[in-house]
């Protein structure tokens, strides 16, 4: 019966991954689709294109809540059912498919890095702040976000392998870091190229981010 409690939390986390907050909450704030506009991800630095920081911020709270609360779940009520603690990696990383390919929008989704950082907050909070701090830095010096990103994707595993040592929760994060690695191809290749958008350099054109009509 432990496997079908094992599936049963992948498939729940999954669908709690899928739950799109750029694209929900700006339909309640009547703005226009974040995968139409900026980069098309529907993220909270995109929501944030749109001018609305209330709606951006809530956004990135909520994508990261939804990472953080399933394993939080497991972790806490996990054991009484036989699911250990790398089970619950497992389970952040289903969550991290789901904001990656949502069921519930067409299986288009963003680019998952709230969503990682909530399960890391909530699977090893020491390497949150590890992975979060690596962030932090190439951001300060870069403005880049997605290099920041990108990096932090990068050192993450790295960090968990030297410190905590090797476990079979460690190939959960890596799948994790490789996949959101590769979500930033795009991104890689304008950084590369260049072209790449700076933290805060769309702030001057918000005003102009197409907005639902009558709002």
């Amino acid at each position: 019966m432990e496997w079908m409690w094992i599936v049963g939390a992948l498939v729940a986390s999954y669908l709690v991954g899928s739950l799109s907050f750029a694209v929900i909450l700006s339909r309640v704030f009547g703005l226009a689709d974040p995968r139409s506009y900026g980069s098309g991800n529907p993220g909270a630095t995109n929501v944030l294109r749109s001018g609305n920081r209330k709606a951006a911020v809530l956004t990135l709270v909520f994508d990261a809540l939804k990472g953080f609360v399933p394993v939080v779940l497991c972790l806490a009520f996990g054991e009484r059912v036989g699911l250990s603690a790398e089970v619950a990696a497992w389970v952040g990383l289903a969550a991290f498919v789901g904001h990656l390919w949502p069921v519930f929008f067409g299986f288009k989704g963003g680019k998952g890095v709230a969503t990682a950082a909530g399960v890391l907050m909530a699977w090893n909070p020491l390497l949150a702040v590890a992975t979060l701090a690596s962030f932090a830095i190439i951001v300060g010096f870069s403005r880049y976000v997605s290099l920041g990103s990108i990096v932090a994707a990068v050192f993450a595993p790295f960090y968990q392998a030297l410190i905590w040592g090797v476990s079979p929760a460690l190939l959960a994060l890596a799948l994790m870091s490789l996949l959101l690695v590769w979500r930033h191809e795009g991104n890689i290749r304008k950084l590369l190229a260049g072209t790449e958008n700076k933290f805060g350099a769309s702030a001057a054109k918000a005003a102009a981010a197409p907005r639902k009509k009558g709002h």
